[in-house]
């Protein structure tokens, strides 16, 4: 009987010395993600939370009598043309985008895999498109694209007799050059993202697809784009959600006009907050940015786990 208590009392023993071990991994732990998570309070969450609060008042940012005005904010936001019409160029502009470099990174970084003369050069001037932030690519274009004479582009058209074309003073070619632009400047930095997916697929399902007698396009309709499926979530979740925040370019190569044709969400919230001091609609315009990019981002990202459980 003594045998047996002596065991059953050290079988506790290990079990409160378990225990008390995994206590000290989770406080280790957390004592590690404590400047994180203190980080993400001080940098998001209580910025959030005060700009929940001045959605729902007349705060001006300047002065301290702050009145709640309940959801009128938002019914601006709703009825203003201009907000409504950067809302629809910044869904047009991420889904573009987002679909053009998938369309044309994958093939170029295909091509980019191949062995042929002059290759380390031509993916790295593909990746140097990528290089240059937004706002001075943004600049240079704006250049190239100006609708007067002395435009890059205008001018060789006067040089061979042609017209000048208004590029940013059209609106639906402003929007145009916009997401040329930035397809443009994406492409290099995608086509090196798949080219890195691409180098980590074994040569020997190529090698047994052409034993098989598979043509090239069915080796990359069966091999390549299942094995790039990782890949094509990554770089598409990238692209939609860098694309719904865009501001940088543009602002700096059309000013977000003519008019309000190139005008996003996030140059709608700058200019309504500090350009017109009307800290209460912008405080709305972004609450309500926030949820709709929630709501994008879980729905590509069930989209993206269904596509991959397809593929598995």
């Amino acid at each position: 009987m003594s045998n047996q208590s002596s065991v059953i009392l050290t079988d506790k023993d290990l079990a409160k010395r378990r225990r008390h071990r995994n206590f000290m991994e989770d406080l280790s732990a957390f004592w590690f993600l404590l400047p994180i998570i203190a980080c993400f309070v001080v940098l998001l969450f209580v910025p959030l939370m005060q700009t929940l609060y001045f959605s729902f008042t007349d705060f001006d940012g300047l002065s301290f009598d702050v009145n709640m005005v309940g959801f009128k904010n938002y019914q601006k936001v709703f009825s203003d043309s201009s907000i409504l019409q950067g809302l629809g160029f910044t869904l047009a502009y991420a889904v573009l985008t987002t679909l053009l470099v998938t369309v044309i990174a994958i093939p170029l970084a295909v091509q980019l895999n191949k062995r042929f003369l002059g290759r380390n050069f031509a993916r790295s001037l593909f990746f140097f498109l990528s290089v240059p932030s937004a706002a001075v690519l943004g600049m240079i274009w704006k250049f190239i694209f100006s609708p007067l004479k002395s435009g890059l582009i205008n001018s060789i058209l006067s040089a061979v007799g042609l017209d000048p074309i208004p590029w940013l003073s059209n609106s639906r070619l402003a929007q145009f050059c916009v997401i040329f632009v930035a397809v443009w400047a994406q492409i290099g930095w995608h086509a090196t993202l798949y080219l890195a997916f691409l180098q980590s697929i074994p040569s020997d399902l190529y090698e047994q697809a052409q034993v098989d007698g598979a043509s090239p396009m069915q080796q990359f309709v069966h091999i390549t784009l299942p094995q790039l499926v990782p890949g094509i979530v990554t770089s598409t979740f990238l692209l939609m959600s860098g694309g719904l925040k865009v501001y940088d370019l543009p602002f700096t190569l059309t000013k977000g006009g003519p008019g309000y044709a190139t005008n996003t969400v996030s140059q709608a919230i700058i200019t309504r907050g500090i350009g017109m001091n009307e800290y209460g609609i912008a405080s709305a315009l972004s609450v309500l940015f926030a949820i709709a990019m929630l709501i994008v981002t879980f729905a590509q990202l069930g989209i993206s786990q269904a596509i991959a459980k397809r593929f598995e």
